[in-house]
């Protein structure tokens, strides 16, 4: 990223790639909140960015003027490649949504913990007898890569290559549009293979559910099913591991509140809710179809607008103490997973592996630091978390 040009005003010239950005965003967001609440850019072929959560919450609900059709930025628009339902605008996206629900119920979800906690275990006797680990490397990102492989039925092994095609996609691509097109053909090249061995031989996993799934009566076609299956890996996988690992950089820097939690393990599922409400990960954006106005920003068709929800969750007007992450936080209805029709809809997911996470890891390692002199390396792009997380990881 040292190549770009330096940004010279947030207000009218932000770039999320520019390495203030990355390293620490919200400083940032906080005084474009105070003095330009709706943000552009022409980077990026033109971009707004709303950083007060009533924006953000206005676009996220309103699919006439905002299409989802687009859901990330890049230099240049490379052809669309529909992921139902997240790709999605109404009226196709309500029957798309409602073929998923069944499996991203609670019940469904609970299935899987128990395979959550022997993987958690797992990983985490690897690191028995050590001082010292990555906390993304060598935990948070092996936790979604391998047990959404496992939801939709092929090898755990598959997190390698799962790992490479989202650090493409979602950073690389930002600057290189060429990727696209060669990491979707992958992906797909990929699922097409596993959906023909599973209508073979059926079983219980998600691939084998959507081949058997209705949409109006009939059968959802090949590239329905392949597109969900990359809208699956890819929004299940970066983000939650990067909401695990925010929350292990939070614990191994903020000591009370890691002590806390040791203490009162029964305080973890709120202090989730306020780690995914400070530290949401995710950004995704709309495509501007439809010329309209807000908070007085004229947003011209054609253009883009992203909705960085963690930007959403730090509004002082939307949560008191805003910037102050507080684990007993009783008032929780952050943004973390996203406002309006396409809420993810593996949130449950998301919430069961980041308790499970985080519960093995305190039972495992209380006492656990950031490592001196460590230098924390966070990713660039649509999500936001570390990339490298150099911990000790104190007595055991």
């Amino acid at each position: 990223m040292s190549g770009r040009a330096p940004v010279a005003d947030w207000a009218s010239d932000f770039d999320p790639l520019d390495p203030r950005w990355i390293e620490n965003p919200y400083p940032i967001w906080q005084e474009l909140r105070q003095k330009c609440p709706i943000a552009h850019t022409d980077r990026f072929t033109g971009v707004y960015f709303p950083s007060r959560y009533e924006h953000v919450r206005a676009i996220a609900y309103d699919p006439e003027h905002f299409s989802s059709r687009r859901v990330f930025i890049r230099e240049g628009r490379p052809p669309l490649a529909p992921a139902p339902p997240i790709t999605s605008d109404p009226p196709a996206h309500r029957a798309e949504r409602k073929v998923l629900l069944p499996a991203f119920t609670p019940a469904a979800i609970q299935k899987l913990e128990p395979r959550a906690r022997a993987l958690c275990r797992e990983l985490l006797e690897r690191l028995s007898g050590k001082d010292a680990c990555d906390g993304t490397v060598d935990y948070a990102e092996e936790i979604p890569a391998r047990l959404t492989a496992r939801m939709l039925g092929i090898s755990e092994d598959a997190g390698d290559l799962f790992r490479r095609w989202i650090h493409e996609f979602f950073e690389l691509s930002m600057t290189d549009i060429s990727i696209v097109p060669r990491v979707i053909g992958e992906v797909a090249a990929f699922f097409d293979e596993a959906i023909a061995r599973c209508r073979k031989t059926q079983g219980d996993d998600l691939i084998s559910y959507l081949i058997a799934a209705r949409m109006d009566g009939e059968p959802l076609s090949n590239a329905h099913i392949n597109g969900t299956l990359r809208l699956l890996l890819f929004a299940g996988v970066d983000t939650t591991w990067s909401a695990i690992a925010v929350s292990l950089w939070h614990l191994a820097t903020h000591e009370d509140d890691r002590k806390r939690l040791v203490a009162e393990p029964d305080l973890l599922p709120t202090a989730i809710e306020e780690l995914l409400r400070a530290y949401a990960p995710s950004t995704l954006a709309r495509e501007v179809v439809k010329e309209t106005e807000i908070g007085g920003c004229v947003f011209k068709e054609g253009e883009m607008v992203m909705l960085a929800y963690g930007a959403a969750n730090r509004d002082p007007e939307a949560f008191p103490d805003a910037e102050r992450v507080v684990i007993d936080r009783a008032e929780t209805r952050h943004a973390a997973f996203g406002l309006g029709i396409h809420r993810c809809i593996g949130s449950t997911l998301a919430r069961m592996e980041m308790r499970v996470a985080l519960e093995e890891w305190l039972a495992r390692f209380p006492d656990f630091v950031l490592a001196p002199g460590a230098e924390v390396k966070w990713s660039a792009g649509t999500v936001r978390g570390p990339r490298r997380l150099p911990l000790m990881l104190g007595p055991r």
